[in-house]
């Protein structure tokens, strides 16, 4: 039988432990200081990593919620489709006043070009349509108006004033209730005119009413009479698209419609 050498046990000394603990961290310690001062910062990360970590920061800053307030900015968001009453249709061409070059269209025109530039002044965006417009067809926009103008023909001392009618086919009647409401009340404040009630089929009917996409509200405004309010249409159409403007602001930026005006008999 063989005997075994034996062997001197391990010095268990729990200084000696500690100051190898020291040294090894200091160890380490040295030589990830070494490798991260010599390497750029470029090489830091790999290629791949590095541009998934740009993607993601980038992506949080454009993922930033803006609050909705009432800026230009906000406005241009919100598009207004104006229907110029008769432009384009070679098959209606509207009122004609006799023994002038009056028409119809010629005042739809001048007064639309009128809303137009005040309501891109306030920030939106704005489209002239024709009277069958291809671009009726679907037609979205945060609001839709259809401008005409009444007879030229004399009738009586009681044919003045203005009309307006809202489409009945809307999937947003409140919407659309409200947008006649407030261009009625600034309508009538803007042009002193009254409203006059002889609502008409074709007002009621209006193709375009059909057309559009129905999440539009739309309204048609026939803005005054060509013979007795024919000084205010055709010498002051700034102010009526005033009127108008007024109207459109009001529904936007709801707001409150205080007066009723008065009907005319």
């Amino acid at each position: 039988m063989t005997q075994q050498k034996s062997h001197p046990s391990p010095i268990n000394n729990p200084l000696v432990e500690t100051w190898k603990s020291i040294l090894t961290i200091f160890g380490v310690a040295f030589v990830v200081a070494t490798t991260f001062t010599a390497a750029k910062p470029d090489n830091l990360f790999p290629s791949d990593l590095k541009s998934q970590l740009t993607e993601a920061i980038q992506g949080q800053e454009s993922s930033v919620v803006s609050w909705a307030t009432a800026t230009p900015a906000l406005m241009q968001q919100q598009r207004i489709g104006i229907v110029v009453g008769h432009w384009g249709d070679n098959n209606d061409p509207g009122a004609v006043c006799a023994n002038s070059d009056l028409t119809e269209l010629r005042v739809n025109q001048e007064i639309a070009n009128f809303v137009q530039k005040m309501l891109i002044a306030e920030g939106f965006t704005v489209d002239l349509l024709k009277e069958f417009d291809e671009r009726l067809e679907g037609y979205q926009a945060t609001a839709m108006i259809s401008l005409h103008a009444d007879s030229c023909t004399y009738v009586n001392d009681f044919a003045t004033g203005f009309k307006i009618a809202g489409t009945s086919l809307s999937s947003r009647t409140e919407r659309t209730a409200r947008l006649a409401s407030c261009i009625r009340n600034r309508y009538a404040a803007a042009t002193d005119l009254p409203e006059h009630r002889s609502i008409t089929a074709d007002m009621t009917e209006y193709h375009a009413f059909s057309e559009i996409d129905p999440s539009t509200p739309a309204v048609i405004l026939e803005t005054g009479f060509l013979n007795l309010d024919q000084v205010l249409l055709t010498q002051h159409g700034d102010i009526v698209a005033s009127g108008i403007v007024a109207g459109i602001l009001c529904y936007v930026n709801n707001e409150s419609i205080n007066v009723v005006p008065t009907p005319a008999p």
